[in-house]
């Protein structure tokens, strides 16, 4: 005979000592965007973005202020490189900020869409029986009737009344409210989509450039005439932008004359006449601050003022070799402004200067210095190059810096030459190298062009985010049933409520329901 052992089969399952099975790629990946769409990952994403927005505000921004970002690169020389790699020069584009953004709206969007079916299903379905212990819920009245009679059509036209959604059942009668509370909560994330949309239009299809215009003189919208241009990811040049034109008829500024605000600027504004396209007709516009021009869809803004000097510089051979205006940058609240005039025609020897022009000009311990931002004494205050001419080399320079690599300064009796000028006065240059005129001073404006397509759109973001937060805060779920039913030969009506989510005056709604439902020679029972 063949003998026949027991055997004992261990169990399939994990015993203790094994390790888990491995996720797999479809495991991860699962894991990976159930964690990126969890209301904690979209919390910290909105945080790191606030936080992202910061730099920008305390950093000078190239897209706004360039002159500012080459002065912060000049006076920190280890930190600025730094800080460019890191792109804080222009953080709304750089590659960090960009990859939160992003991140945060597919977070968003993997939040929100599964809730909504959700949503929807308990929006059509029906509110539940009443459980069987109502005596267990944190809301509870109990009371005896004679009768049942009408009870429960009073318990539910007065739910009703309540605005709550009423379903019968045999014996009871359910009730249910607060369903916008959940609509409230969707509302504010679906608008944080639709802000992030907005913006992200605006950045791709938008635009934005400032440019400097003498009172005067004109400016047509074209790339080539703006100071600093920031196009969109998706522009596409010229082409992209509305043909319309400026001039600056005339500028009107008033400073605080006295008092601790002295020199504040307490209104400044441009008359303006512009042009929306090549062929309409002229129309005039007084630009002040917060009133910007709208044309074709861009805003044109106010956003600085300073002075330019009228200067005529003529040569070693009594040629003129610089006539104009020289828009000069003011460096301090009293508009001591800092600038250069360039004159590389000038033969034989080509000119060039630079220096103060001081609106109220005052002699002060360490020489002359601006005491007030309007122009009661201006003056002139500048220092003189010369050098063998250059040739062209097609390469752009800043109309703001002069550069004094291949510039040798004038000097008289052994000392660097420095000359003040008055309107009107004119000074002869050392070595019958030419003159320099100080004809006077002009004003000039800054203007800011932007076109952002998505405002609307963002706008409206934040006002339905506001309206969606109104509901999830001030809504309140609550369900409530009212149930008849015979004990010991008597008619029992039991009245419950349960709030989902803080109680908020649940007892006081069942004590009025009931006190609604209960005759009034009846006494409540405990």
């Amino acid at each position: 005979m063949t003998e026949v052992k027991d055997s004992i089969t261990a169990p399939t399952g994990n015993s203790g000592n094994e390790p888990p099975p491995a996720l797999g790629l479809v495991g991860w990946l699962r894991w990976t965007w159930r964690q990126l769409t969890s209301m904690k990952t979209a919390l910290v994403l909105l945080f790191l973005l606030a936080l992202g927005a910061v730099p920008g505000s305390l950093i000078p921004q190239t897209p706004i202020d360039p002159i500012k970002v080459s002065d912060f690169l000049t006076a920190h020389p280890k930190l600025g490189p730094l800080y460019d790699k890191l792109g804080l020069f222009d953080v709304y584009k750089s590659a960090w900020f960009s990859a939160i953004y992003l991140l945060l709206f597919i977070s968003l969007i993997g939040c929100v869409v599964p809730r909504l079916s959700v949503y929807f299903k308990a929006l059509r379905s029906r509110p539940p029986k009443p459980p069987r212990n109502l005596n267990r819920l944190p809301g509870y009245q109990r009371f005896e009737v004679d009768a049942a009679g009408d009870v429960l059509e009073q318990a539910a036209r007065e739910l009703k009344r309540r605005r709550f959604r009423i379903q019968s059942y045999d014996g009871a009668v359910a009730a249910e409210r607060g369903y916008l509370r959940e609509a409230g909560n969707l509302l504010f994330h679906f608008s944080l989509i639709l802000a992030l949309i907005g913006v992200a239009w605006g950045s791709l299809f938008g635009y934005r450039g400032s440019v400097l215009v003498v009172v005067g003189n004109g400016f047509s919208n074209s790339v080539a005439q703006y100071d600093d241009f920031t196009p969109g990811r998706a522009f596409s040049g010229d082409n992209d932008l509305p043909p319309f034109s400026l001039t600056v008829k005339d500028f009107q500024v008033k400073f605080q004359q006295d008092g601790p605000q002295k020199g504040a600027a307490r209104e400044f504004k441009a008359q303006l006449s512009y042009q929306e396209s090549p062929d309409a007709a002229e129309k005039s516009y007084l630009l002040e601050v917060n009133h910007p021009l709208q044309v074709d869809g861009s805003s044109v803004y106010l956003i600085g003022h300073g002075y330019a000097p009228r200067v005529t510089v003529r040569d070693g051979q009594g040629n003129v070799a610089f006539s104009g205006p020289a828009p000069f940058l003011p460096q301090d609240g009293n508009f001591s402004s800092f600038g250069v005039v360039k004159a590389p025609d000038a033969r034989p020897l080509t000119l060039g200067f630079e220096g103060f022009f001081l609106p109220t000009a005052v002699i002060g311990p360490s020489g002359p210095v601006s005491v007030f931002p309007d122009s009661l004494n201006p003056a002139l205050v500048m220092t003189g190059y010369y050098g063998r001419p250059q040739p062209e080399t097609g390469k752009p320079e800043s109309v703001y810096q002069l550069d004094k690599s291949k510039l040798t300064q004038f000097t008289k009796d052994g000392d660097k030459w420095r000359f003040q000028l008055a309107p009107g006065q004119s000074v002869a240059l050392p070595d019958k190298a030419g003159s320099i005129t100080f004809d006077g001073y002009s004003r000039w404006v800054k203007l800011q062009v932007s076109h952002t397509p998505g405002t609307g759109l963002a706008l409206a973001g934040i006002l339905l985010a506001i309206l969606g937060l109104m509901g999830s805060l001030f809504v309140h779920p609550r369900r409530t049933w009212v149930r008849v039913r015979e004990q010991d030969g008597r008619t029992v009506v039991e009245v419950a409520g349960l709030d989902r989510g803080p109680e908020r005056g649940l007892g006081e709604e069942i004590q009025a329901v009931t006190d609604r439902l209960k005759p009034s020679s009846n006494q409540e029972q405990p």
